[in-house]
């Protein structure tokens, strides 16, 4: 007997779902590690940049990785979490990424011991962060680059989009870090004649 062509369309779906019909615990997930680079020291920075705590969208503040099944539908896998807080491992990320392309800056977390309050400011909000059914890992917002004072000097949009070199959720979570690495490269590109 053929399976009905409903269970069919209904076979990816249960796949993508992550569920952990046996009782097996999640699998967690970490943006994969930079590739080390020598980024210059902090006495030849010329000017500082304070990366202010990332806004995520409320469907990406969650323990699951998220998956869009199609144009309207969005998923939180169960089974298939981030290892940590995502907006944590973003901003670190995005944190070195800068640090190593614009070595006149010292770039550092509001957190970070010595931030400080006479640097320009970069806040960043994310709207996607997520697979695509186009089989896309997709990072977009939109950032903010403030003075001191808070007045702000610029401000744009991004999307970037890396498509998976496989199917699978670590397929999905590396593919999430090249986009995140590629915002960070574009994003120092877009900084560095305002850092001057």
């Amino acid at each position: 007997m053929m399976p009905s062509p409903l269970l069919l369309a209904l076979l990816p779906l249960l796949w993508l779902s992550g569920c952990a019909i046996d009782g097996e615990p999640a699998t967690r997930y970490a943006l994969p590690q930079p590739a080390p680079s020598a980024a210059a020291a902090d006495v030849e920075a010329t000017r500082a940049l304070v990366v202010r705590p990332l806004r995520l969208a409320p469907f990406l503040d969650v323990e699951g990785i998220v998956v869009q099944l199609d144009d309207v539908t969005l998923h939180e896998a169960s089974g298939h979490r981030w290892a940590e807080p995502l907006g944590g491992q973003l901003e670190r990320r995005l944190r070195d990424r800068l640090a190593i392309a614009l070595p006149d800056t010292r770039v550092v977390l509001e957190d970070d011991a010595g931030a400080g309050a006479d640097g320009l400011q970069l806040r960043v909000t994310v709207e996607r962060f997520q697979g695509r059914p186009d089989g896309h890992a997709v990072a977009a917002g939109r950032w903010r680059l403030l003075d001191a004072e808070g007045a702000l000097r610029d401000a744009a949009s991004f999307e970037v989009a890396t498509p998976l070199a496989r199917d699978g959720y670590p397929a999905l979570v590396r593919a999430l870090g090249r986009s995140w690495s590629r915002l960070a490269d574009e994003l120092a590109e877009a900084l560095r004649p305002r850092l001057r």
